[in-house]
């Protein structure tokens, strides 16, 4: 045990306040560079298995125009992180990200600012490297092709950790904006991979044992069943009122596959589980699976939703400080 801080042995990624610019401020570019997927959905499987993490639960205070404000905090041995995001789903049509803010990381001992980090950019990566980790564990098989539905932020970070980290060479693109969905194809081929838009995504699922679905939410937009080898992340709800998936094809799931939620939070953000009156506490959560690993992988289709966590960002600022 360590006498000033009262803590005992600390993982050796930990930074030390002295070998940090305390004045770092990463660009979303320089973001990315810091937050490789691969090494990123490894800092989140280290902090699952971390029991110095703290997380409570996210204010989500309703703005005035319709948007949210997140203040999102946690902490660990080492490091507290706060995240400040806002998410505005009409922020397309300014020509914004939807998400805009920042994650502020801070000594845990000092209390000294230690970085800040782009949020839309740790946003969209940490998630990524979220299902990117469950696929990891529980997909039935991975080689694709992947059907990304849904074109924007979300799914250019999925196409890129599912290639980086799967090995992922074929995608199938669905969006209700064409646009949107041709420039995901050609930034597809332009890593090398094959890749087409599809203008039903239900029909798509037949042919497609993974599955990204990052929409906007705001209504169903995918009504039939995914294959019985089929890896499922639902990243787009992340609220109750929000929704992706036909009610009747997660209580399909339920009975005929495996269900999986990022964290307990889900219990009361899972949207799509909970519209369709499914009891997400009794859900088996990632960090289950991190702990217990199942012996083999599971038989039928497998449905991971994932709605969000500051120790995710938490992993990221881990991972970021490391590079």
């Amino acid at each position: 045990m360590d006498s000033k801080t009262g803590q005992g042995d600390l993982p050796p990624w930990c930074p030390k306040a002295d070998d940090v610019d305390m004045k770092m401020l990463l660009s979303p570019e320089q973001t990315a560079a810091a937050l490789p997927y691969g090494a990123l959905a490894d800092e989140i499987e280290g902090l699952l298995r971390d029991t110095t993490v703290v997380v409570p639960p996210r204010i989500v205070q309703p703005l005035a125009h319709g948007g949210s404000l997140f203040v999102m905090p946690a902490t660990d041995a080492r490091l507290a992180i706060t995240k400040l995001i806002t998410f505005i789903p009409d922020n397309a049509t300014r020509g914004l990200s939807a998400i805009q803010g920042d994650i502020v990381v801070f000594d845990a001992r000092t209390g000294e600012r230690i970085a800040i980090l782009d949020g839309p950019t740790v946003t969209a990566r940490r998630t990524a490297a979220v299902s990117l980790l469950a696929a990891r564990l529980l997909a039935p098989r991975t080689d694709g092709p992947l059907l990304i539905v849904g074109a924007g932020v979300q799914g250019r970070s999925h196409l890129e950790a599912f290639h980086e980290g799967l090995g992922v060479q074929e995608v199938w693109v669905a969006s209700r904006s064409a646009a949107s969905a041709d420039a995901l194809v050609q930034h597809a081929r332009g890593l090398g991979l094959r890749a087409q838009r599809v203008v039903d995504a239900d029909a798509a699922l037949a042919h497609c044992p993974l599955v990204v679905s990052c929409t906007s939410a705001q209504e169903v937009a995918l009504r039939a069943r995914p294959r019985a080898d089929a890896f499922v992340a639902a990243v787009g709800a992340f609220t109750p009122r929000m929704v992706e998936w036909a009610p009747e094809v997660c209580r399909w799931l339920a009975a005929e596959g495996l269900l999986v939620v990022d964290t307990r939070d889900a219990d009361h953000e899972a949207g799509d589980l909970l519209q369709a009156g499914i009891d997400v506490h009794a859900l088996t959560t990632l960090g289950d699976v991190v702990r217990h690993p199942p012996a083999q992988r599971p038989g039928g289709p497998v449905f991971f939703k994932s709605c969000g966590w500051a120790g995710w960002d938490l992993a990221a600022a881990r991972c970021a400080l490391q590079r």
